[in-house]
Order: structure tokens, then sequence, then C-alpha cells
């Protein structure tokens, strides 16, 4: 830039509605689409060829996030880093709500009847709790980040959740917030030794903890060591879903023709063992293309974030690519018998509202880093211009 270019140039007006449609990433949105579609066609077969009860549902619930996407897409990334802590405190909120009033399935207490669907707060907290962070950390120098006292808060925003979500229980989706918390922390600049400081203390601290695990949940650790043991009780899970895995071979027994999913023996189909069906009928070749998707489009996430101008926007980026990663890592891991079984959904694939709403949700707080992605801010979020 010349010294004597107008100084007008230097604070360009802001991003029109029709500037920022341009900027929408559609090649991410494509891959959305296709990913999507696979957990239509999986679904379809899970009701042995109908579309009823779960393919049309997710199908309305996905054009109906596919919306909420975009929307968030649009919305000034400022606008974001203003209302983050509002947005963390009232999810927050609603997992008090759960504690007190909340409705119990399948053992645990982690839902919301809201009407028409039922809202799990715990899934929303994993993006409040990025939002959150990322605008804690914005606001940091890498020097300030160094300080342990400037620690306190952001330890607060993550282990204050996490304890409620452990008290439903669900230990999985507790490890997730954490295991999220601590990536913001990390691309946030907090200095390795406080890491292996904080790894060493929880490895000490196992045996103290394993005493306040539930029964079932001690279960689920001794059936991941060895599934054997109870290959009709809590091995049952792991064991068919290994069979229906490698059953399927190279290209699979063919659409609707998988035997584990399709005499059911293999629980839980259509939600935390959906990969296990797909690798079954379509087999290794049609796993390895839904990962290939799901590479593509975290590939995305984390170029976007590089792209991003603004710490907010490279944290919040990184951080919600990452727990979408997570949620694609637990449940392929769980259902190869890698980790304990828990109750961590596939984006995009596993039936769900709350789990579909939330991924959506993730996407387009990335996207609305794309948009955004020359957007300027102040560490204290002021003297904002475009570049």
């Amino acid at each position: 830039m010349s010294i004597g270019m107008p100084s007008s140039s230097l604070n360009p007006p802001e991003l029109t509605l029709g500037t920022k449609l341009q900027q929408i990433n559609w090649g991410l949105i494509l891959l959305l689409v296709l990913i999507s579609s696979v957990g239509f066609a999986m679904l379809y077969s899970a009701a042995n060829g109908s579309w009823t009860p779960w393919a049309v549902r997710q199908a309305i619930r996905f054009g109906i996030g596919l919306v909420i996407t975009l929307g968030i897409a649009l919305i000034d990334i400022r606008f974001l880093l203003r209302w983050a802590y509002l947005f963390y405190f009232i999810t927050l909120g609603l997992l008090g709500v759960v504690e007190i009033a909340g409705e119990i399935g399948m053992g645990a207490q982690r839902w919301i009847d809201v009407g028409f669907f039922r809202l799990q707060p715990s899934e929303l907290m994993k993006l409040a709790l990025v939002l959150a962070l990322a605008r804690y950390f914005h606001h940091l120098t890498f020097e300030e980040v160094g300080r342990i006292r400037s620690l306190f808060a952001p330890l607060f925003l993550v282990f204050a959740p996490a304890i409620l979500v452990l008290r439903q229980p669900d230990l999985g989706t507790a490890g997730m917030i954490i295991l999220g918390g601590g990536a913001i922390f990390f691309l946030a600049g907090v200095r390795m030794w406080k890491f292996i400081t904080v790894l060493v203390l929880g490895l000490s601290a196992i045996p103290v903890g394993w005493q306040f695990l539930h029964n079932y949940q001690k279960n689920r650790i001794l059936t991941f060591i060895n599934p054997e043991n109870d290959p009709l009780g809590a091995g049952y899970h792991i064991l068919q879903s290994k069979i229906a895995l490698g059953s399927g071979g190279l290209f699979g027994k063919g659409f609707l023709q998988g035997s584990q999913s399709h005499l059911n023996f293999l629980p839980e189909k259509q939600t935390d063992f959906i990969f296990t069906m797909l690798a079954e009928e379509m087999g290794l070749a049609g796993a390895m293309f839904l990962l290939l998707l799901y590479v593509l489009a975290l590939g995305y996430g984390f170029a976007i974030a590089l792209r991003s101008s603004s710490q907010f926007g490279r944290l919040l980026a990184l951080g919600t690519t990452t727990t979408l990663f997570l949620y694609v890592f637990i449940n392929i891991a769980m259902v190869m018998g890698l980790i304990p079984v828990v109750g961590v959904p596939l984006p995009l694939i596993s039936y769900g509202g709350t789990a579909m709403l939330t991924a959506m949700i993730g996407f387009g707080l990335i996207i609305n880093c794309y948009v955004h992605k020359d957007v300027e801010i102040g560490r204290q979020g002021l003297d904002d211009h475009h570049r």
C-alpha cells in the first residue's frame, strides 16, 4: 500500500449481504450435502428400505439445519464475539435445568422436552465453550496466556459444564468437553509443561476417580479391555460391531444386505453404530469414501482458520473444527473397539435432532469465519476494519 493512497481505503465499507453470500464457501456446503446424503441412505437401510421413521426426519432436520448454517455464516463475527459469553451461560443454565427437570432416557437424565423435539444441552455446550474460550483468549497477549492466573477463568468455563454433564451421568460427553477445551488452551498458546503437569496429575488421580464411576461405566472400561469376558452382556455391542465390520470386506455385502444390522444383531444401528452398518454394507471402500469426505470437510475448517485475520476467528474455526473432528474420531474408534463405548454420534450421519443441530451450527461458525476472514478485531474488540 503506497503512502499517498487515500485514507478512506484503510476503512472499506462494511460487508454487504450480497458480498457475504458470495464469500460463503459453497464447496464446504456441497461436502455437507454429500455426507448427509450418506446418512440418509444408511437410515433408509436401517429401517429395512423405508424412509420412515428415521431417514425422512433426518432429511427434514438437515434442511432446517442448512438454513441455520447459512444464517449463522452471515452474522457479523463481531456480534459472535460480543455475545459469546451470553450464549455460554444460557447453555450452562440449560444444563442446570436438565439437572432439575430433565427427561430420563436410557438410564441418563440428559434431555429437555421442548415440544417438537428433545434438546440435549450438553451437545450445544461443546460449541458454546469454544465460543467463550475463543473470546477469552482473543483478549490476551501471548505473554498473558503464559501466566497461571490467566488460566483460572477459562478452567472454570471448562469444568463447570463438565461437572454438570458428569452428574447426568454422561462420561463420554464430559470427556469431549474437557478435550475440546484443552485443544483451545493449546491453540491459544498455553505452555506445554502445564499440559504435562495436568496429565500427570490426572493419571495419578485415576484410582480415586474409579471409585466415583457408576457400575455401568466401570463395566464399559472393563469390557473394552476384554469384551470376550461377557459376550452376551456388556461385551455384546462391541463384539457384534467387530463382526459386522469384518464381514463387510472390501466392497461390502451390498446396500440393504447387511446381515448383522437387518437381523438386529447390531445394536443402535441408526445412532451410535451407524458407521458399522455402512462398513458392512459398503465395505472398506464405502467407509474410506465417507472418511475422505470428512477429511475434506475438516480440512476446509483448518484452512479457513489459517486464513482468518483475527485471533477470535482463528480460535473459533480451529476449536469448532477440532470439536467436530473429536466427534468423528471417537465414534469410529468406539465402534472399532479402539476406545470404550461412549454415546458420541457420528456428525451428519447418526440419527438425532440435537446432534444434527450441533453439527450444522458448528459448520455455520466455520463458514462465518471464512466469510469474515478479512475482518480484523482489536484485542479489546475495538478499532475493527477490513483489510
